[in-house]
C-alpha cells in the first residue's frame, strides 16, 4: 500500500482519488446572508491590516506569521473564540483509504473550527471552517488539493463544510457539499470571489464572510 501526504497532492489526483466536482463560481450572497459592520469592527481590520503591511513591507512574511496577523486576529473577531465554536490547531486527519488505488493518504490540518454542540450521530465534531494557510509568496490556490483532501472527510459526517485558503493577502473561499443522501460521498465544491486584505472594501466583505459563516454555523 502506497501512503501519500495531502500536501504533495495536485489536483488532478485530488479529482481522481475523490473525485470532486467543481462547480461554477458564484457570489458570497448567494450562500450567506451578510450584515454591516460596525465602526469598532472597521477600526479593528483596519488595524488588522496595517499590522499586517508592517511586516509585509519587510518581504515574504512565512507560513506561522501569516496566521498570528492575519488569521487568528480575523477569527476572533468574527465571532470563531466564543462558544459553541473551538478552534483546533496543527491536527492530524484521520487515514484516508483509497480502495481502488490501494493508497492511503495522510495530512495534518492547520486550523479547523468545529461546533462542539451540533448534534452528530457520532461523537465526532461538526466542521465549521478548515483553514490552510501558505506564506505570501506561495499562491493561496495551491493549498487547494490539501483542502478538498481534508474537507473529503468531513463528508462522512456531515452535509457540507467551508474551506479557507489564503497567504494573508488573498482569501479564498470554497464551499464543500455532499450532493447525494445515504453512505455514497458525491463531493462538489464551489469556489468564491478572492478576497484581498490590503483592499480596504474587499477587506470588509472578507469579515463579513467569517462573520456570517460564524453566525449561520451558531444558528444549528
Amino acid at each position: 500500500m502506497t501512503v501519500l501526504n495531502a500536501s504533495t497532492l495536485n489536483l488532478d489526483q485530488v479529482y481522481q482519488y475523490f473525485h470532486f466536482e467543481r462547480l461554477s463560481y458564484n457570489s458570497f450572497r448567494y450562500l450567506l446572508q451578510l450584515e454591516p459592520l460596525s465602526e469598532w469592527e472597521i477600526a479593528e481590520l483596519n488595524q488588522i491590516r496595517a499590522d499586517f503591511e508592517n511586516y509585509l513591507n519587510d518581504g515574504k512574511v512565512l507560513e506561522g506569521m501569516v496566521m498570528a496577523l492575519t488569521i487568528l486576529p480575523l477569527l476572533r473577531l468574527a465571532g470563531f473564540y466564543r462558544s459553541p465554536i473551538k478552534m483546533r490547531m496543527e491536527q492530524e486527519i484521520a487515514r484516508i483509504h483509497i480502495e481502488d488505488e490501494d493508497i492511503e493518504i495522510t495530512g495534518r490540518l492547520d486550523l479547523i473550527c468545529v461546533n462542539k454542540n451540533c448534534p452528530q450521530p457520532t461523537d465526532i465534531p461538526f466542521w465549521v471552517l478548515v483553514v490552510e494557510s501558505k506564506n505570501t509568496s506561495i499562491s493561496p490556490t495551491e493549498g487547494l488539493p490539501q483542502l478538498l483532501s481534508y474537507t473529503y472527510k468531513s463528508l462522512e459526517q456531515q452535509r457540507s463544510v467551508w474551506g479557507l485558503t489564503t497567504n494573508g493577502v488573498y482569501f479564498e473561499f470554497i464551499y464543500v457539499e455532499n450532493k447525494n443522501e445515504g453512505e455514497v460521498i458525491h463531493p462538489t465544491y464551489q469556489p468564491l470571489p478572492s478576497l484581498h486584505l490590503i483592499e480596504p472594501e474587499s477587506s470588509e466583505k472578507l469579515l463579513q464572510v467569517l462573520k456570517a459563516i460564524c453566525k449561520l454555523q451558531n444558528s444549528l
